[in-house]
């Protein structure tokens, strides 16, 4: 009798702990969600959507709107994510199907491990290193010496920040696919091989359907750190608010240019507006922090339903 009321008090402790754990966490995200919206309702408005940021933001007064910085955050984050999923993918079909336990199969573990670990403001020094390379011209800007030859690469522009993002991203876009993938049933590939399919086909068309919701919801974690990171954009994206190249940036005839030049996106902005960027526009700050949270929050909505999509017809 002891025994089994020892363990019921256990189990009821356990439980206990997981509720209050899972509430704190739940409380924590809404108190931050709160306070912007608290700070930062009073600032967004039509105008503050569609006006571009002022020349400088630093010192007090308006900063201006975050028309370019939201367009800034949705171009960099498809670059990134452009970049990273067909890498991740790949990489996560060998690690869930075709690797084998050993010496290969544990260096690649390790290197998405080491991966993740890193500090993004040391992936941004490495992308600087090797995109001021004069051969990664096409990637930003010549700089010229005097006599007018290429000396190096700027090295900084949409094109560069988009490929440090992607490999920011890549370790967690690469394990949460990955376990997605182990989690189809392994009779699925199975029943495919049997009916004549090779292996590569039935991954293919049966296993990687299947992790469909995994592989969105991976993709979405990625895009998400790709929003909120605010090291690799300042270094590899440059200290501009408004968009730089040949105007109007907006122009089809543009669009290459201003991929090729630097801008801004929502968290720079936040930096360069907040006290902490030297700037003293508070409101603007939490202005934009509000903006950024709701283009994350319809991420996520949007993300769920394309997860879905076919998700009825599968199971039928």
């Amino acid at each position: 009798m002891p025994k089994y009321r020892s363990r019921r008090v256990s189990s009821v402790a356990g439980t206990l702990y997981a509720w209050v754990t899972a509430a704190m966490v739940a409380a924590i995200c809404l108190l931050i969600v709160a306070v912007v919206v608290l700070m930062g309702k009073d600032s967004v408005s039509v105008d503050f959507l569609l006006r571009e940021p002022s020349a400088s933001a630093l010192g007090a007064g308006d900063g201006g709107g975050v028309s370019t910085p939201i367009i800034g955050t949705v171009v960099l984050t498809l670059i990134g994510i452009a970049i990273a999923l067909p890498v991740s993918l790949a990489t996560s079909i060998y690690m869930a199907f075709y690797a084998r336990r050993g010496a290969a199969g544990d260096a690649i573990g390790l290197a998405v491990d080491v991966l993740a670990g890193a500090p993004t403001v040391v992936i941004a020094l490495f992308a600087l290193a090797v995109f001021t390379n004069p051969a990664f011209t096409f990637l930003s800007t010549p700089v010229e010496t005097g006599a007018g030859a290429v000396a190096r690469a700027y090295g900084r522009s949409f094109l560069v920040a988009g490929a440090a993002m992607a490999v920011m991203i890549l370790p967690f876009v690469v394990k949460s696919i990955t376990e997605a993938l182990r989690a189809v049933p392994q009779e699925y590939a199975d029943g495919a091989m049997a009916l004549g399919a090779t292996k590569w086909r039935a991954v293919f068309r049966v296993s990687v359907p299947a992790a469909r919701r995994g592989i969105v919801t991976g993709a979405v974690l990625g895009m998400g750190r790709i929003m909120g990171d605010t090291a690799i954009v300042w270094l590899t994206l440059g200290g501009t608010l408004r968009m730089t190249g040949p105007q109007p940036w907006y122009a089809p005839s543009n669009w290459l240019d201003t991929l090729r030049n630097t801008g801004s996106t929502l968290t720079s902005y936040i930096y360069y507006t907040s006290p902490a960027g030297e700037g003293d526009n508070p409101s603007a700050a939490f202005g934009a922090s509000l903006v950024l949270i709701a283009v994350i929050i319809l991420l996520n909505i949007a993300a769920s339903v394309l997860g879905g999509v076919g998700s009825e017809r599968r199971r039928g």
